[in-house]
């Protein structure tokens, strides 16, 4: 799997996800297998690339692997300058974000909103591709709504404007993230562009990944909420493909040291004030199949204090 002149380890890459793929879970997938991170996606709105959010968002300069940074918004000219500047951050690849169903994003007529709009999406694409001189990479939907699966349309004009790879999710924008994905739009696309197309949407598990890529004929899966968790889940699905065989599950051991590990770095990158506050999310998804009554949880969650919490998850682990 190549994007431009970097090639891939693998063609298993984590999708961005606003709020959960930053830099320490980012650093966490590659150790585990990922070929390719991305990262949350950053506003276009330069108003707000001085906020603590933005700024810990656009920390990625001396990141480990191939660094893919993701943009959102509407407006051609802001693309590029947001393009731009995460280049001068230390980008390596700058993803474009139509695939987000978010109200909130949506309603300012970025994400998945776009793919109503061709020729915008082909004016910030020109404009984006045109501002860089690294690969440019589009994530998008399979169209707005049922009725408009557009996603066709959308990739060909992708191609002509220069994007180095196509990531697709099996769903339109008004299906937000219910029902299942569906991967006949994907292979058509596939079939119908030279660029390398990614499948997402519901890969969650070493068979469905398997199927998704026999059945798109796609050159890449991108892994979103079934790495919430379980962020081995590359690994896993490496070994899968190469051997048709499965790996070991993860015992208590290696599992402690992988949520420690992550809760640790999330300490240390966000602080002692939000670092507690992100790692709850993380906890909850790491052990929601040993804490199926949520106790654990509830408790864990009323923990301010790093290292306190740190103490409680250990002790857990241990018990």
């Amino acid at each position: 799997m190549q994007i431009g002149q970097y090639q891939l380890d693998n063609n298993i890459i984590l999708a961005p996800m606003a709020g959960v793929t930053d830099r320490p879970f980012r650093e966490l997938c590659r150790s585990l297998g990922a070929g390719l991170a991305v990262s949350e996606m950053l506003s276009s709105n330069p108003r707000v690339w001085n906020s603590r959010k933005s700024k810990l968002r656009m920390d990625y300069h001396d990141e480990s692997g191939i660094r893919s940074v993701q943009i959102a918004g509407s407006e051609p000219i802001a693309m590029a300058a947001a393009a731009k500047l995460t280049v001068q951050q230390g980008a390596q690849i700058v993803d474009i974000n139509m695939g987000c169903p978010a109200k909130k994003v949506n309603k300012k007529k970025a994400g998945s909103a776009l793919l109503a709009h061709p020729e915008l999406v082909k004016a910030i694409l020109e404009s984006v591709v045109d501002a860089v001189d690294v690969p440019v990479t589009l994530k998008i939907r399979t169209g707005w709504d049922p009725e408009n699966r557009n996603g066709l349309e959308i990739a060909q004009i992708a191609e002509q404007s220069g994007i180095q790879a196509l990531a697709v999710h099996g769903r339109t924008r008004q299906c937000m993230y219910n029902g299942f994905a569906e991967y006949d739009t994907i292979k058509t696309i596939k079939n119908n562009v030279t660029i390398p197309v990614i499948a997402n949407g519901d890969v969650t598990s070493v068979e469905k990944a398997k199927f998704v890529l026999d059945y798109t004929g796609a050159d890449a899966v991108m892994i979103g909420r079934g790495a919430q968790g379980a962020p081995w889940i590359f690994n896993e699905i490496n070994h899968y493909l190469k051997t048709g065989e499965q790996l070991a599950p993860q015992n208590k051991m290696d599992l402690s040291s992988i949520l420690l590990g992550h809760v640790q770095a999330l300490h240390a990158f966000y602080g002692e004030v939000m670092g507690p506050r992100i790692a709850r999310k993380h906890v909850g998804w790491y052990l929601k199949q040993q804490d199926q009554s949520g106790y654990f949880k509830r408790q864990f969650n009323a923990i301010d204090c790093a290292v306190e919490q740190l103490n409680t998850l250990e002790t857990y682990l241990n018990h």
